[in-house]
């Protein structure tokens, strides 16, 4: 049956044509119908090793060493081509087990991680996975539930849902369970719910239509190819390999013209230069960063912490604002019901006990019936012990308006034993007093003085009904409030420790929340911390984007926020040039989580929370969110160094390569020697994901900066090539060294030179004495230096073109190393104590529409100071 279908006929006629019944299936049913129609998955998500292979393909540097090792074994230069092969293996295959062994390792997380829905089945309810629906499951929908198929409804209670991902309509559309006729568009089919679609109000019970890829949801997956957005770490890597590419061929071209003009035979004027191209390219660089990323993903699923993609391990140190609920975060989470207080102050009545019972979606006739789909609150409220005389159980409701987001209450028409029908809403005090007719004098004291304790207050009002057989919103009027319900919620014992470590990372935490701001700021303060300032929803809804723009950084609580007003606040706080990340776990949080630059959310949360989150904590825990920002800056540092290091000294001994091979008459480095010298140099750069690095680099977020890389690469590049024809003068009129001796000599300088520095470079600090480099890193520094210089005296300097050096060469090559060092440390001081001469710029809005996202942020690479 088509869903059109379905929409055109009774719910009592689906019913019958799917076998099923007001019930559900029976489990035999269920598997039958499993086995025919598969799973209820768009696509299954398994790490897919030719997807992987071909992320490594696609890199622009491994591109480049595929046409210079072409162009190898077209002219006939097989040794350089074995050397180009040997890169090429290295990074692809490196690149390839780490990103795959990293998509492995977020597969098993992803298994841990339920989506569940209540069913009916042999007519019991249960919470089965969303897979594992099938048509003819008959399905409770409520508040927040991501719709997990296409299905018809049979009943409904104030139902409407967010069809926007499907219709492309912002509002919410109203459901009902009428046909409509055949020709209704796809947003018309108002007796039918759509997978992908939200459930913004109300509750309902419905029959699944279709599943899977036959959803309308599916069929429009499967028509699109819409690649995953690039995040600002890849749009930064792709602008830094733009740069290499345009240097790579200016000096090529140079160099090859050059050498053409001085009459060069043109085939070793040609190799020669795709050598220098290759040359000045870091060629580990993606395996370098998939090795960092793999280890980054690794060590946080070790902290239970799952990544959706590696890349957003590099967004997430990069947030130096937190928005977030204070519920679970801050504090324990394990909400519990306090007492009864009567809004007159006198003393408490069973009423309001009762009423606050009766206002709630769970079924009356049994102590527990329906509790475990209650929200914290409601489900604290069943928990508690009961005075004799409040029975839920002997009354009858009529008719119940769900909670939302919006009207912030609930309300429910019941009937008493007598035959008496009354209207009772439950909800935030400020919104239910302001419907009702009479508040006593005194509940305005008595709700501060709550308020003042950090208690979390829900107010109880209600009103004869007779004769009323429905209920709407416009009956939410002319109440008589009677009274409070308080519930504590103790701030969790780590949740100092937590924000004191996220404030050292440099991050802001800010608290969005639907409680009072008195309630907040007691929060705040019995953990030691004071509120810079504070907001309320109303006077959010007063100020215009640009009076909010400038109110919100200075803002340390948000409170009684809606859903838009969170995402509202999340694209201010963006609009200053900040990070900013948001952590939310219900189905109002899923619009901030969409607009902020990294969305996290818990394995608790609602379905649409945790779809929309990047970044997904299996415990709701502020201390591994900051293990996760630091993870993601130690890889973004340790990344930086690798490209600092690689292009400064690249580009030095290319330029003294392209200046060399005009001067002299013969190469000052064979093309193959070139690559052989590139090879061992990047082969010891491995080590660098898991080096050390330095607690200053950690303090805040870092971004890529072509312009600070390409000073980097104008300053210390030089003094690389300064060093180079120094050694050019000391081979050629001290040593008067043939051919062969003269590249030997340089090959080993290069390599000692460009291999120790790494030490240097690695670190702000003094090397060794302030900042000691990990062990793997100095061991296999260590070793490529030894294998450079054992190589002219090596079985294969034959093969190489090498000759051996004599011994007063290495005496000098001491004296020269030490001097370098020296000199960058010079530079270094120099270099990183110049003032900034370039902010940050303030990104556009970046809009993150379900199920893909958009990413536009800007960013530069230079440390921003605290605000």
């Amino acid at each position: 049956m088509s869903l059109r279908t379905a929409a055109t006929q009774t719910s009592e006629a689906v019913l019958s044509d799917l076998g099923s019944g007001p019930g559900g299936l029976s489990s035999a049913d269920v598997d039958e119908r499993r086995a025919a129609q598969g799973p209820n998955v768009l696509r299954p998500r398994r790490a897919k090793p030719w997807g992987v292979l071909w992320r490594q393909l696609r890199s622009p540097i491994l591109v480049l060493l595929s046409v210079t090792a072409a162009v190898s074994v077209f002219l006939g230069e097989g040794a350089n081509a074995v050397i180009i092969g040997v890169i090429l293996a290295a990074s692809i295959g490196l690149g390839f087990v780490n990103e795959f062994r990293a998509e492995l390792t977020a597969d098993a997380l992803h298994d841990q991680l339920r989506h569940t829905v209540p069913v009916r089945r042999d007519g019991t309810p249960t919470d089965v996975d969303v897979a594992d629906l099938v048509p003819g499951d008959v399905v409770d929908l409520r508040v927040g539930t991501l719709i997990p198929a296409d299905m018809r409804l049979l009943s409904i209670q104030n139902l409407s849902c967010d069809e926007s991902i499907v219709t492309g309509e912002s509002l919410p559309a109203e459901k009902n369970t009428d046909p409509v006729s055949p020709d209704a568009g796809i947003g018309d089919l108002t007796c039918c719910v759509l997978m992908g679609t939200v459930v913004q109000s109300g509750s309902a019970s419905a029959v699944v239509i279709a599943t899977g890829q036959k959803t309308e949801f599916g069929q429009i997956a499967a028509g699109l190819s819409v690649p995953q957005p690039q995040t600002e770490f890849q749009r930064g890597l792709g602008r830094f390999s733009e740069m290499l590419l345009i240097v790579a061929i200016v000096l090529t071209a140079a160099i090859f013209l050059a050498n053409v003009l001085l009459q060069r035979p043109l085939l070793d004027s040609l190799l020669f230069s795709l050598a220098i191209a290759v040359g000045i390219t870091p060629q580990l660089l993606p395996a370098v960063i998939s090795t960092s990323l793999a280890a980054g993903s690794r060590a946080l699923a070790r902290r239970r912490v799952l990544v959706k993609r590696l890349v957003c391990i590099e967004d997430l140190g990069d947030m130096d604002i937190l928005l977030t609920d204070k519920t679970g975060t801050l504090t324990e989470g394990a909400i519990r019901f306090d007492e009864v207080l009567s809004a007159d102050g006198e003393s408490a009545s069973d009423q309001v006990l009762l009423w606050g019972l009766l206002a709630t979606e769970a079924d009356y006739g049994s102590h527990r019936a329906g509790t475990e789909r209650l929200n914290a609150l409601d489900s604290a409220l069943w928990e508690t012990a009961r005075p004799p005389g409040c029975r839920p159980e002997t009354f009858q409701r009529i008719a119940l308006l769900p909670f939302d987001h919006h009207r912030r209450m609930t309300s429910a028409l019941v009937e008493s034993p007598e035959g008496v029908r009354t209207l009772i809403t439950k909800g935030s005090p400020e919104d239910v007093m302001q419907a009702c007719g009479h508040v006593p004098p005194a509940a305005h004291g008595i709700l501060s003085a709550q308020y003042a304790v950090g208690a979390r207050v829900i107010a109880v009002a209600g009103r004869a009904a007779p004769g009323v057989r429905e209920l709407t919103t416009d009956d939410e009027h002319g109440l008589n409030l009677i009274g409070f319900l308080t519930f504590i919620d103790r701030p969790k014992s780590d949740a100092r420790a937590s924000l004191t470590r996220l404030a050292d990372l440099g991050v802001t935490v800010k608290i969005a929340t639907g409680d009072s701001a008195e309630v907040a700021e007691k929060v705040l303060a019995d953990l030691g911390f004071t509120s810079q300032g504070t907001l309320t929803g109303a006077g959010i809804e007063a100020m215009s984007d640009a009076e909010l723009r400038v109110a919100a950084p200075g803002t340390s609580i948000f409170a009684r926020v809606s859903p838009e007003q969170k995402g509202r606040i999340v694209t201010m706080l963006r609009h200053e040039g900040r990070s900013v990340g948001f952590l939310g776990d219900g189905v109002n949080d899923a619009l901030a989580l969409h607009q902020a630059d990294i969305g996290v959310s818990v394995e608790t949360a609602a379905d649409v929370a945790k779809d929309a989150a990047d970044v997904l904590l299996l415990d709701k825990d502020l201390g591994v969110l900051a293990d996760g920002v630091a993870e993601g800056r130690r890889i973004f540092a340790n990344t930086i160094k690798y490209v600092l290091m690689g292009t400064s000294s690249n580009f030095g001994n290319m330029f003294s390569a392209a200046v060399a091979s005009v001067m002299l008459p013969f190469l000052p480095m064979l093309p193959g020697q070139i690559l052989l010298n590139n090879l061992l140099y990047d082969s010891g750069q491995l080590a660098i994901p898991g080096d050390r690095v330095d607690p200053q680099q950690l303090e805040r977020p870092s971004h890529w900066d072509i312009g600070l890389i390409r000073r980097f690469m104008l300053v210390f590049g030089p003094i690389s090539s300064a060093f180079d024809f120094t050694t050019f003068a000391l081979m050629l009129f001290v040593f008067h060294a043939r051919e062969a001796e003269f590249q030997a000599g340089w090959f080993i300088e290069s390599m000692a030179t460009q291999s120790l520095i790494i030490l240097a470079i690695r670190t702000r600090r003094v090397p060794f004495f302030r900042s000691r480099p990990s062990l793997p890193l100095t061991l296999t520094t260590i070793g490529v230096v030894i294998v450079g210089v054992w190589l002219p005296f090596s079985p294969l300097a034959g093969v190489l073109g090498f000759d051996p050096l004599p011994a007063p060469f290495f005496l000098a090559l001491v004296g020269m190393v030490v001097s370098y060092l020296l000199c960058i440390e010079i530079a270094k001081a120099w270099f990183f104590r110049r003032p900034a001469t370039q902010h940050r710029p303030a990104p556009p809005v970046r809009t993150r529409g379900y199920p893909h996202r958009v990413h536009r942020r800007s960013a530069a690479f230079s440390p921003r100071a605290r605000k």
